[in-house]
């Protein structure tokens, strides 16, 4: 029972589009497919990162003020420079061309460093993952069966993310006029500029 309470409350996290779903979208939209999955596994070790200490059980990490705070802050500006970036984006696709936008730049190392750093940086996500532990798991489980768990939310976080790119990748090169993109990458960085400047404002 516990397993089902903990997994449904995530995936109902998981299904509120957030920084992540619009990072992913202008990936997907702009580059290979490959590329989106790389930002997608950035995304999903920074979460893993954020299970690991609320499984460990570092509780108290959320009542430091100014870790909390400079974490906040940080979230905010990445956010908002993701966005400007997206914004300033030129509208011809740059996929596979010498490029200095970390968004557009065709490695995989560096998506996946993109998405990385937009996880860990996300205040949410070390808030959201202690409050669920602390609420939902029985201090008296064994440490292997919150491991699971934890497992269990990483690989979703990681599989719901992979799929979310793959359909709109499909679709933006099935489908989707060319002419459809560009506003469509500008809306993500509209999106991402809001996520960033709430959290100043938070």
């Amino acid at each position: 029972m516990e397993f089902l309470l903990i997994a449904s409350a995530h995936f109902m996290a998981l299904l509120s589009p957030g920084p992540d779903f619009f990072l992913i979208m202008q990936t997907a939209l702009r580059m290979r497919l490959k590329f989106a999955w790389a930002v997608c596994a950035g995304i999903a070790a920074a979460n893993f990162v954020y299970i690991s200490l609320a499984i460990i059980g570092f509780e108290y990490i959320s009542k430091l003020p100014h870790l909390m705070q400079v974490l906040h802050y940080a979230g905010g500006a990445y956010l908002l420079y993701l966005g400007f970036l997206l914004l300033k984006a030129p509208k011809t696709s740059l996929s596979g061309q010498h490029t200095d936008n970390i968004l557009l730049a065709p490695k995989l190392t560096g998506q996946f460093l993109v998405g990385f750093t937009s996880g860990i940086l996300n205040p949410k996500n070390s808030i959201f993952y202690l409050s669920l532990f602390t609420a939902m798991v029985s201090p008296a489980t064994p440490l292997l069966q919150r491991s699971l768990y934890g497992l269990w939310m990483a690989a979703m976080v990681l599989g719901w993310d992979m799929m979310i790119a793959a359909v709109i990748n499909k679709h933006s090169i099935q489908s989707l006029p060319a002419g459809w993109i560009f506003p469509l990458e500008k809306f993500a960085g509209l999106a991402l500029g809001f996520f960033g400047a709430a959290l100043f404002f938070n």
